[in-house]
């Protein structure tokens, strides 16, 4: 009776860690890499066919490479996308990097044909938080800031740790349209969800109060933002929920 009990409760054991197993590898299957350190493919200007030139692979990483502007320098018009395919809900997780002063965004449920993302997509903002206000000479809200749902929703900085310039960070973002989550370096730093009265309220008095289409569109593209100073990303990654 007991050697009967002892490997039942094995053979469970191993079923149950197989299962884990299996499960592990199947959520690891789930993901596709956007941008996996070795192409391109797939990315191409906002509003364009092509990508910009300035946006490079060096070192295994997608990079802005251009000489670094101060923000009242900014002309911008190389946001990229990625182009292959829109997705409505989804985890995405990246790693990235700026310069002293450097900022720029991830965009989601991008639609083109308007002037600029920013009008229209959602955005988990990237910025150098530690120097941009000292280099640029100016004060920033806490919704400018990194991991900010750009202009809407503000990170908690009790567990917010964003890394100084030149160190890489990791995002990762999920969406669905019961919950979305900001997460910055291992951290939930935000959560919130959409098109609640809430959200709406938030939308009509403040930055997007003129924008009528901003975050409406429920599928769309994922969006790198060009701020006119040095950008890196690497293992961009996305799956679907």
């Amino acid at each position: 009776m007991i050697k009967r009990f002892g490997i039942t409760f094995f053979s469970a054991a191993l079923l149950g860690f197989l299962g884990c197993q299996a499960t592990s590898e199947n959520q690891e299957d789930d993901w596709i890499y956007l941008f996996d350190g070795t192409s391109t493919e797939g990315w191409r200007a906002y509003n364009g066919d092509k990508l910009p030139e300035q946006w490079v692979i060096k070192d295994g990483a997608l990079t802005f490479d251009t000489e670094k502007k101060l923000e009242s320098e900014h002309s911008g018009g190389k946001d990229i996308i990625y182009g292959a395919e829109e997705f409505d809900n989804f985890e995405l997780y990246l790693e990235w990097k700026l310069p002293p002063g450097g900022n720029s965004g991830v965009f989601y449920h991008l639609k083109e044909g308007y002037s600029g993302p920013p009008e229209v997509s959602p955005e988990y903002q990237l910025l150098d938080d530690l120097q941009w206000e000292e280099i640029n000479n100016a004060t920033l809200a806490e919704w400018q800031k990194t991991a900010a749902d750009y202009a809407m929703h503000t990170p908690d900085n009790k567990v917010k740790i964003v890394k100084p310039a030149g160190e890489w960070n990791t995002t990762r973002i999920k969406f669905t349209p019961e919950l979305v989550e900001h997460w910055l370096n291992g951290k939930k730093v935000l959560s919130f969800k959409p098109w609640t009265e809430d959200w709406y309220e938030r939308k009509a008095a403040g930055k997007w109060k003129d924008y009528p289409d901003y975050a409406k569109f429920k599928t769309g593209y994922i969006g790198l933002q060009d701020h006119d100073s040095p950008l890196w990303f690497k293992n961009i990654k996305i799956r679907k929920l």
